[in-house]
């Protein structure tokens, strides 16, 4: 892997809604069976701008927060995956479905364990797969729970002991 990870420009927002878009409905179809959603709501020029507007702002600091402002990409002439953290959380964790398999999840974890040492993260409780490879770092699984909103599917809390 020859890639590096750095923080994402806004000249990579096309490319993170893309991924997050195309993944989200790989991923999440059979889980939330919500056609509606998946392929109205969910397009990548809304989900592009959700991430140039600003959104928060910071107390320590005037200035307003982008969720761009959190996220990092794996990227080696081509941006393969994302990592979004908020303070010790991941929040977003997604990589192309071409690149899967190739490290560019394990790389961007490793690196938000290093920098930003996240400790917690919350995953959908039928997501097997994530929740495996999250174990596969020393994540588990809290008992925490919550409902997904406006939804009925449930996700749970991993948390990693340092």
């Amino acid at each position: 892997m020859n890639g590096v990870i750095r923080k994402a420009k806004e000249q990579d927002i096309s490319r993170i809604a893309e991924i997050l878009v195309f993944v989200k409905r790989m991923k999440y179809r059979d889980i939330f069976h919500n056609d509606e959603f998946s392929f109205g709501e969910l397009q990548v020029l809304t989900v592009a701008k959700q991430y140039m507007e600003c959104c928060e702002s910071n107390d320590s600091d005037i200035r307003p927060i982008r969720i761009l402002d959190n996220i990092g990409v794996y990227d080696d002439g081509i941006v393969k995956g994302l990592i979004h953290v908020e303070g010790s959380e991941v929040v977003e964790l997604y990589v192309d479905y071409f690149f899967w398999g190739q490290g560019v999840g394990s790389a961007l974890l490793k690196f938000a364990i290093k920098e930003f040492s996240v400790d917690r993260l919350w995953v959908l409780e039928k997501n097997i797969d994530a929740i495996d490879f999250y174990k596969a770092y020393g994540f588990i699984e809290s008992g925490e729970k919550q409902f997904v909103e406006g939804t009925e599917e449930i996700e749970i809390l991993l948390v990693r002991e340092v």
